[in-house]
């Protein structure tokens, strides 16, 4: 808490001094309020497009023996009118997109450069928005679920039994459900079409070098590999389902799997091959994504490289591995609710799924006019049709659900408007169809989401405002900081000094001796072995994801601690998933960063928060957003010190870039004397 002090009068534009009745030291500087948008946007910049053109290069015609087209390098040009001009004309501030482009003539081996407009592109303003036809705009974040594996265990009303389902959500292509009967036959449906046994799929994806085709998928073959899991004689899933079937070998799977597929088209094997191929293991229609990839290998504990994003064998045999233990009662269910499994969609990756769809429009008008153009008249230019690309990034701008109008009733609305979080949109939820489970305040929004800023109305719980101390990771996932918690040194370390043993060290001392420089040195003798001291709170700060946090035991930020940060109470208040409870130091790992983590900054704006009762705080927070500005602003009499960051990193107080002296100043220019660097 703060009070403003030694005010002249209640009318003064006179700077308030501040004293801060605050108990808990300042540990760490809350990141910039804004850099969640922009770092976004620098990304698609940098590296989104880029990887776009790469997705889409090279493009050739339907036979492939005419002409390649590649995407080259890519450049912005400058903003036709400055920002603030652009709001005045009701003009949109953009800037050219260029793009270099080669254009390969097979039959003559020819190979035509030229240089693109691809458009304007709207530009984010140092402040976080768009300015489209003059009107701000803030595109706000979405929160999805992650691409990756998700495994839940349902109650069979029948025989009571607890049966467990999976999906397999990619990135972009078909989702896998994987389905357990009560009669222990394992299915997957692809795509939410016709269900299959899972062992028809084993046995289609089945390779290994050197083995030829009619023994690849025998009934040996796949036995062999679930032999270690599938060990439950009352409950055989791989037995019983390989009874279910009529496939035999890979060839007789792959037809199957055609005929339950294409229902209707006449089967054969190249056709089978190819629809395979195409659904799974073809990057263009199938992509894990990034971060499918790394949940995936995450979850089930794989070594695969970040590149590889379509599906591999072993991906889908492990899946299957997993299915059977979880039948089986060991290892644990997925929430879907936890922040682990939902990720952040920001700014930067909207326009890039937007973008997208507009070059993959643009990519079949290419095809097709390769098709029909002559040769010797082919050009980059005769060939790309801009217009696809230019209506997407319209429609996102202009009409998309998560680009919206900026609340602009005072600094507060506009900050909180770019740091809010939305489960609706396109990919995400409907008010209508989501239930309590996916609004309720969840034990891993602990530091990321705010438990108390949401609207009243149909939209509660579906739109959140990231917490004051929030960053979003480059998978997308919130993470929030924590203090480490030091429990033993090298006995090398320097920072002995001052601290105290845990146990009896041979020639040193005997567990609670305190260390002193005579007795560093002899510890120091240890060389660099590891050896338990008094917990102690480091300096070290480092950010934890949701699904990382849960394996941790964490302190509360009013943990009381000595001036050199050791805990002074014998248990601590502390707690490990959604458990609480209190635990000795030695237990604690981490430790919270400030009481004020857990908040948005709306919420934290309000005084003695913990003396309102949670429905009347969440009021509070989304009313002083509608509160009208003053002409002349007042400093408060009572604040939480948070006033001064809202002000600073909403953009509505001018910020001088550089160190000065002010020597002009009028109604239209304040002049500033930069002192030199």
């Amino acid at each position: 808490m703060t009070v403003s002090t030694d005010i002249v009068s209640t009318r003064s534009s006179v700077p308030a001094s501040k004293k801060s009745y605050a108990k808990i030291a300042h540990v760490l500087d809350i990141p910039h309020l804004i850099s969640m948008q922009i770092t976004s946007f620098e990304w698609f910049k940098n590296e989104g497009l880029r990887e776009l053109f790469d997705e889409i290069s090279p493009i050739e015609d339907f036979t492939g023996t005419r002409m390649k087209l590649r995407f080259g390098d890519y450049s912005f040009g400058e903003p036709k009118y400055p920002e603030l001009e652009c709001r005045e004309r009701d003009m949109t501030y953009s800037a050219p997109l260029r793009v270099n482009v080669q254009l390969e003539v097979k039959e003559t081996g020819e190979v035509k450069e030229q240089e693109l407009f691809m458009g304007d592109f709207p530009l984010m303003t140092p402040n976080g928005t768009f300015v489209i036809n003059g009107a701000e705009r803030v595109v706000v974040s979405q929160l999805v679920r992650s691409p990756g594996v998700y495994f839940t265990l349902e109650t069979d009303p029948t025989t009571g039994r607890e049966l467990c389902y999976g999906k397999l959500i990619p990135n972009r292509g078909a989702w896998l459900e994987f389905e357990t009967s009560n009669k222990n036959v394992l299915s997957v449906k692809v795509d939410r079409k016709r269900k299959i046994p899972v062992t028809t799929l084993l046995r289609a994806i089945d390779e290994e070098e050197g083995v030829p085709e009619a023994k690849l998928g025998t009934n040996e073959r796949i036995l062999a590999k679930f032999a270690d899991i599938d060990v439950n004689a009352d409950h055989p899933y791989i037995q019983t389902t390989l009874e279910k079937e009529t496939a035999t070998n890979k060839t007789e799977a792959l037809l199957d799997f055609y005929r339950r597929l294409r229902p209707g088209d006449p089967p054969t094997l190249e056709n089978a091959r190819g629809l395979l191929t195409s659904l799974f293991f073809n990057g263009r229609r199938y992509d894990l994504g990034r971060v499918g990839r790394y949940k995936l290998s995450r979850r089930l504990e794989l070594d695969a490289e970040e590149k590889t994003r379509v599906l591999r064998p072993v991906d889908l045999e492990t899946i299957i591995k997993t299915q059977i233990k979880l039948n089986n009662g060991t290892g644990r269910p997925d929430d879907i609710d936890h922040l682990g499994n939902r990720r952040v969609r920001a700014v930067g990756e909207l326009i890039q799924n937007q973008f997208r769809i507009g070059l993959l429009r643009m990519e079949r008008v290419v095809r097709e006019r390769m098709t029909i153009i002559d040769p010797d008249q082919a050009t980059p230019s005769a060939l790309i049709n801009i217009r696809p690309v230019v209506a997407s990034m319209k429609e996102f701008f202009g009409g998309s659900q998560l680009s919206q109008f900026m609340d602009q009733t005072n600094p507060l609305a506009e900050l909180t408007h770019k740091r809010r979080l939305s489960a609706l949109g396109p990919g995400g939820l409907s008010r209508d169809r989501a239930g309590f489970d996916v609004r309720d305040v969840h034990h891993s929004h602990y530091g990321r989401i705010c438990p108390i800023e949401t609207p009243e109305g149909p939209n509660i719980g579906l739109i959140g405002s990231l917490a004051t101390y929030g960053v979003i990771n480059s998978y997308g996932f919130i993470e929030t900081p924590y203090r480490r918690v030091i429990k033993e040194l090298q006995a090398d370390s320097e920072e002995w000094i001052g601290r105290r043993l845990r146990d009896d060290v041979d020639g040193v001392g005997d567990a609670g001796t305190e260390i002193t420089d005579a007795l560093q040195k002899k510890l120091a003798r240890k060389g660099s072995r590891m050896i338990k001291c008094h917990p102690f709170v480091s300096t070290q700060i480092e950010y934890l994801a949701a699904d990382t946090e849960d394996k941790y035991v964490i302190a509360q930020a009013n943990a009381l601690l000595t001036a050199d940060n050791h805990f002074i109470e014998e248990r601590i208040e502390a707690r490990a998933g959604e458990r609480f409870m209190m635990e000795p130091p030695h237990l604690v790992d981490w430790m919270d960063v400030s009481p004020k983590q857990i908040l948005s900054v709306a919420t934290s704006l309000i005084p003695f928060l913990e003396h309102n009762d949670a429905p009347r705080a969440l009021m509070g927070s989304n009313m002083q957003r509608q509160a009208v500005p003053l002409l002349q602003a007042e400093a408060p009499l009572v604040g939480t010190g948070m006033e001064s960051v809202v002000a600073r990193d909403s953009g509505a107080t001018i910020v001088a870039r550089r160190a000065g002296v002010v020597d002009q100043i009028d109604a239209t220019r304040i002049g500033i004397r930069a002192k030199a660097d």
